[in-house]
């Protein structure tokens, strides 16, 4: 008798060309809609700011000249020059979106100029080396790590609104939970998905939260009292789902979803492990200049609004010293040519998230994009959804917004960019369903966070899935029982936000 086939989770590209062609079939019912815009200005850190946000009462369906309502079916084949944005030109019309300040473009070179230089740091041998110096360091209590980093990088996360910074240390702390008997969803946890749980219940972080309420008309900072009580808890209980998830996998290594994937880092630490490795001066030198480019990283981003090109460019300089310390140092036997080949190997690791990121921005496109001003897909079904809120009680609708949020950063994963064309619809919208703003900002914040760690349309997610080399499909097994946990208390937190009238 047969066994029956163990069922395979679909590859992530299969999972984007999936939904390629469901938004591909929503545009042949769908009409296109627009929104009029207009400027804003709010006061953040004492300095006023200016964005162009939608009119919410400006909604109009596109009309043809008989004054029907008009669907562009997207084509089988076409681009922007010819005929229009085609379903089988999603993968190079997703990769050569947006500029180098964010979407994919400036993500995918962020992922691979990140990943090459890893590459060169972990040709070293340093990270190898002091992973076990750590973990004999250690000596049995290696669990307190995960609420210790836990903790940190959610504080991140909130206060000045960690995100892609959180990659590079996915690939240093996953082969040393990994080491230490756990697995690669430790580390992610401890980093990664530490910075959007900060993110979501964040009192200040400045791209996500301060962007949402001033588009809602209410002072930046507000609701702190609230939010500081709201992000000790999320961060407690994510430390606490993560430790029991932890001491499941040290007892029982094959409970791990990522057992597979793990299988290389387990194979070469059980090999190294056997005997004492050096940590020489060396090494030390090449641990301190990442620990001098984290601190560079953060001063940049804290003091100097630095982003994406300028973190690249930091860390590009990290994986440049690291390789002439190499050379000085003769470390692992480098040589000169091993460090443009070190490069070209990390960033090959990372590859595949780069790839998934354009992908994933195909479907933005084929939906007409995210332009308020042009007919898209994508407007009519934010002015069909926040219309179908409003006859429901205000708790209902409070949390119905939270639920949307949480659906619509599929579409729109960007935290800025979703305030800018939800929070002009949901802002008023609560107040005719007496929502309190403040409530309906935070279900924009707990939602747009919240789902950044199982969204495969999220690069940052599938940069850190690379680093850590587990695919989507396994990180969702796992995933899909934490966004259970968190959907419940978010909702929790939204009711009690409008029982206890948040303003």
């Amino acid at each position: 008798m047969e066994k029956k086939k163990k069922f395979q989770m679909p590859h992530t590209y299969i999972i984007i060309f999936g939904v390629i062609l469901f938004a591909a079939i929503l545009t042949m019912f769908i009409p296109l809609g627009k929104y009029e815009t207009k400027e804003i200005t709010y006061t953040m850190n004492g300095e006023e700011k200016t964005r162009t946000v939608l009119d919410p009462d400006s909604f109009e369906y596109v009309l043809d000249e008989n004054g029907n309502k008009v669907t562009k079916v997207a084509p089988l084949f076409g681009t922007e020059d010819f005929g229009g944005q085609g379903i089988l030109n999603y993968v190079f019309e997703g990769m050569t979106t947006g500029t180098k300040n964010g979407t994919a473009v400036g993500i995918i070179a962020f992922i691979l100029v990140v990943g090459g230089s890893f590459g060169i740091v972990l040709r070293t041998g340093a990270v190898e080396n002091g992973i076990m110096r750590v973990i004999s360091m250690t000596n049995g209590k290696e669990i307190l790590l995960v609420p210790i980093l836990t903790v940190l990088f959610s504080l991140g996360g909130a206060v000045f609104g960690m995100g892609e910074e959180a990659i590079p240390f996915v690939m240093i702390l996953v082969p040393m939970f990994i080491a230490m008997g756990y697995d690669a969803v430790v580390g992610i946890m401890c980093s990664y998905v530490a910075t959007q749980i900060g993110f979501g219940t964040s009192w200040q972080n400045p791209f996500g939260l301060a962007v949402a309420q001033g588009i809602a008309g209410i002072p930046v900072m507000s609701g702190a009292w609230f939010r500081i009580p709201l992000w000790i808890i999320f961060t407690a209980l994510t430390c606490v789902f993560t430790m029991r998830y932890a001491a499941k996998v040290k007892k029982n290594p094959k409970m791990s979803v990522a057992y597979e994937s793990d299988q290389e880092y387990r194979e070469d630490f059980a090999k190294n492990g056997k005997e004492e490795l050096p940590f020489t001066l060396g090494h030390k030198l090449v641990l301190l200049t990442i620990a001098a480019c984290m601190v560079w990283t953060i001063w940049g981003v804290v003091t100097q609004g630095y982003y994406i090109p300028e973190i690249a460019s930091q860390f590009f300089v990290m994986g440049l010293v690291s390789g002439i310390i190499g050379l000085i140092f003769h470390l692992n036997g480098m040589q000169l040519n091993d460090i443009p080949r070190a490069f070209d190997r990390g960033a090959a690791d990372l590859l595949g998230a780069a790839m998934c990121v354009g992908m994933a921005q195909g479907i933005i496109i084929i939906l007409g994009g995210t332009s308020a001003t042009d007919g898209t897909v994508l407007n009519t079904i934010l002015y069909t959804i926040s219309n179908g809120m409003k006859n429901f009680p205000p708790v209902i609708s409070a949390w119905l917004m939270y639920v949307f949020q949480s659906v619509f950063n599929f579409f729109v994963v960007s935290g800025s960019g979703q305030a800018a064309l939800t929070m002009p619809i949901m802002a008023p919208l609560a107040d005719l369903v007496g929502v309190e703003r403040q409530v309906a900002v935070l279900s924009y914040q707990l939602g747009d966070a919240f789902t950044n760690f199982i969204v495969p349309t999220s690069g940052c997610l599938l940069g850190a899935l690379a680093a850590a080399k587990l695919e989507w499909g396994q990180w969702a097994k796992f995933q899909i029982k934490f966004q259970a946990f968190l959907f419940v208390f978010a909702s929790i937190a939204v009711v009690a936000a409008m029982m206890i009238g948040l303003s």
